[in-house]
């Protein structure tokens, strides 16, 4: 990627104000039963697998597995929860892709998208997600508040995502109890995972916490087992597999302490 991510954040956030009023004239299906979202620890580190079909960065990721096909895929190697990106300019992605994972397993579903507008919360909810990302660094602090707010009226989890310890606090005075900690520096695009490490330690212990972003072998895993989070979310080095199986299998024997092979 020629652009730093701040540009490209920019360029994002332009095109989601053109994306809202849009989303505003969508008839919407009836949304389905909602899913707990528990990601706390409990012996082990819980892990969110996600469908993404294309990266800024990376460009097209695997396709050979259809949304559906991928979703049961990740359930049956036992990943915890599944996040999809909605994002359709920059990702390829789509409000529809949530349906679909809903339909081929019973996991709880994180709806992956750079919200800056309740619809966004409205079509999330309606498709099937049990959660929605909200990030930090896009939303003024009280935007932030109200979209936290406005989510758990939907019966959407909050789930917000921050990517230095000064961005913590901007998380916590919103309310959200489910925080990410980006490892990638935004700025640079370089990924700390010791910067993250740091941030998610210094979390309030009544967080649940996740770690975001660079996981790609299940010893990356094993690292972040043996630290703070409660949860981690595995990317694209799940997309770049056209059948993700195996390696998923390794990453949430490593999540639970069984050893790297």
């Amino acid at each position: 990627m020629s652009e730093r991510e701040p540009e490209l954040l920019e360029r994002i956030l332009a095109q989601k104000h053109t994306d809202v009023a849009a989303l505003r004239h969508r008839a919407l299906p009836s949304p389905p039963a909602r899913r707990a979202v528990s990601l706390r620890r409990a012996g082990r580190l819980h892990l969110i697998a996600e469908i993404k079909l294309r990266s800024p960065s990376a460009g097209p990721l695997s396709r050979v597995l259809s949304v559906a096909e991928r979703a049961a895929a990740y359930a049956e190697c036992g990943a915890d929860m599944v996040s999809v990106l909605c994002d359709r300019t920059f990702f390829d992605g789509a409000f529809e892709h949530l349906a679909e994972a809903r339909a081929a397993c019973e996991l709880p579903l994180l709806c992956k998208d750079f919200v800056i507008d309740e619809v966004q919360l409205d079509l999330a909810r309606a498709f099937g997600a049990d959660a929605v990302l909200l990030i930090v660094r896009c939303l003024s602090e009280q935007r932030l508040r109200e979209l936290v707010v406005a989510a758990r009226e939907r019966e959407l989890e909050p789930f917000v995502e921050v990517a230095s310890a000064a961005e913590a606090p901007a998380a916590l005075d919103a309310g959200a109890s489910l925080i990410g900690v980006n490892a990638r520096d935004l700025n640079t695009l370089a990924m700390d995972t010791e910067r993250a490490r740091s941030v998610l330690a210094d979390l309030p212990a009544a967080v649940t916490r996740v770690h975001l972003s660079g996981l790609s072998v299940a010893s990356n895993v094993a690292t972040v087992a043996d630290g703070p989070a409660d949860a981690a979310l595995l990317g694209e080095a799940l997309m770049r597999q056209d059948d993700p199986r195996k390696l998923l299998t390794l990453m949430v024997s490593a999540a639970r302490g069984d050893g790297v092979a």
